[in-house]
C-alpha cells in the first residue's frame, strides 16, 4: 500500500493463574526460586504480576503472526516446565473456578503497593488474568485514528475470546466476568475518542499535571496507545486457554486495523458509533461470548454472530493474504464450531454434575480441563 505502510509487528502479553496441582486451587505463596528459575529460561519475556499466584510472558517484538505463534508456544512451554519443578501448573484463563481473592498475596513491588494503596479494595479483587496484543503503529496521529475506528470491533473480540464463567465456585451467567472486577478501577473500558495525538496527550498531561497518574500506562482502557512502544494496544481480551485460540485473535486483530489503514489510504474510514452502543455490545460479549449476537449498529438490530464474523473475515481476506495469515484467520471458525473456553469449561462443569460428582469435585475437574488445554498443541 506504500512505503509509509505502518510495520504491523506484533507483540502478545499472556498472564497465566499458577495452581497447585493436588489441590487445584491457585498457589498462594509459591517459592521465589519459581520466578528465578522462569527468568533464567525466559529472560526479560516473564514478570510477576500483581499476585503472587500470576506470571506475565510477553513475546519478542515480531514481524509476522507466524513467529508470534513460536514464541508464545516456547514461553508457554517454559513456564509448564518450570512450574512443574515446584508441583504446580499454569493456566490460561481469566479467573480461577473457585479459589478466592481473599486469600491471595500481592507481589512486593514498588509500583504495586502504590496500585493497592491507591485502589484499595478494587484492586485487591484483580484475581483476574487478561490477554493483551500490541501492533505497530509508527505514526501517532495514525494511532489516534486506528484507535477511534478499532473500537467498534471490541467486543467482537471479547466474544471470541472468553474464559471466565466462574467466580468464588459460582457460575457467574456471565461468559466473561473478568471485566466485572477490572472496570472498578479507574479509566478502564471503552475508550476515549480523540480529534489527534495533541488532544490525547492534553487529556493525559491534566491527570499528570494533577498528580492522579505517572503517565499514560495508568491508563487501562479496552485499547490504548501504548505507554512504552509506538503501538497500538487491545487490552478487551481473555487470555485465551488453547493457544490456537490465541493465535487466530491476533490474526484477526493485525488484519483488522491494516483493513482500516487500507480504508483510509482510499479516503474512506469505518463510520463511528458512540460509545454508547459499543459498550451495549460489549456488555452482551461478556454476558452471552457470541451465542446471542451482536448489533450491527448499522442496521439497528441484534445480528447472529456467525453472520458477522462471516461479513468480517470477508472484509479482511486481502490483509489476511497481505500479512500472510490466512491459515491463522481459519481459526475463528473452529472457536465458533467448539466454543471459547467458558464455554468448554461450563459443559464440563455440567458433565460432571450430571454424572453425580459434587460441585467442588466438579470445579476440579473444570481445573484439570484448564491445565490439559493451556499445555495443548505445545510440543
Amino acid at each position: 500500500m506504500g512505503i509509509n505502510e505502518p510495520s504491523f509487528t506484533l507483540g502478545v502479553e499472556e498472564e497465566y493463574l499458577l495452581v497447585d496441582k493436588e489441590t487445584r486451587a491457585l498457589v498462594i505463596d509459591p517459592p521465589d526460586t519459581l520466578m528465578a528459575e522462569a527468568e533464567e529460561k525466559c529472560g526479560p519475556q516473564v514478570t510477576s504480576e500483581l499476585l503472587r499466584s500470576q506470571i506475565e510472558i510477553g513475546t519478542k517484538v515480531c514481524r509476522n503472526i507466524q513467529e508470534a505463534h513460536e514464541d508464545l508456544a516456547r514461553l508457554r512451554r517454559n513456564v509448564i516446565e518450570v512450574a512443574n519443578n515446584h508441583g504446580l501448573a499454569p493456566i490460561a484463563a481469566s479467573t480461577h473456578p473457585f479459589s478466592s481473592w481473599t486469600d491471595q498475596k500481592h507481589t512486593e513491588k514498588d509500583r504495586y503497593d502504590q496500585l493497592t494503596h491507591e485502589m484499595q479494595g478494587a484492586a485487591r479483587r484483580l484475581a483476574i488474568c487478561g490477554m493483551h496484543v500490541h501492533v505497530g503503529i509508527d505514526n501517532d496521529e495514525l494511532r489516534i485514528d486506528l484507535m477511534n475506528q478499532m473500537s467498534y470491533f471490541l467486543p467482537h473480540l471479547l466474544a471470541l475470546s472468553c474464559s471466565s464463567p466462574f467466580w468464588l465456585g459460582r457460575d457467574t451467567g456471565l461468559k466473561s466476568y473478568r471485566l466485572t472486577i477490572f472496570d472498578a478501577l479507574p479509566r478502564t473500558g471503552v475508550p476515549e475518542r480523540f480529534a489527534s495525538w495533541a488532544e490525547y496527550e492534553r487529556h493525559v498531561s491534566i491527570l499528570q499535571d494533577a498528580g492522579l497518574i505517572d503517565d499514560s500506562t495508568r491508563i487501562w482502557w479496552d485499547l490504548r496507545p501504548s505507554g512504552r512502544f509506538p503501538t497500538l494496544e487491545t487490552r478487551i481480551m481473555d487470555v485465551c486457554t488453547r493457544l490456537d485460540d490465541t493465535v487466530a485473535l491476533t490474526a484477526l486483530l493485525v488484519c483488522i486495523m491494516r483493513m482500516l489503514y487500507r480504508l483510509r489510504t482510499r479516503n474512506q474510514r469505518w463510520r463511528l458509533y458512540t460509545p454508547m452502543l459499543i459498550r451495549e455490545n460489549r456488555w452482551r460479549a461478556m454476558r452471552y461470548s457470541f451465542d446471542e449476537g451482536l448489533i450491527d449498529l448499522a442496521k439497528g438490530e441484534v445480528v447472529p454472530f456467525e453472520q458477522l464474523m462471516s461479513e468480517l473475515c470477508s472484509l479482511v481476506s486481502e490483509d489476511a493474504k497481505a500479512l500472510g495469515c490466512e491459515k491463522e484467520i481459519n481459526g475463528i471458525h473452529d472457536i465458533l464450531s467448539r466454543g471459547t473456553s467458558a464455554h468448554r469449561q461450563l459443559r464440563d462443569y455440567d458433565l460432571e454434575r450430571a454424572s453425580g460428582a459434587s460441585a467442588e469435585d466438579s470445579l476440579k475437574s473444570v481445573v484439570d480441563t484448564l491445565i490439559c488445554d493451556t499445555a495443548e498443541a505445545l510440543y
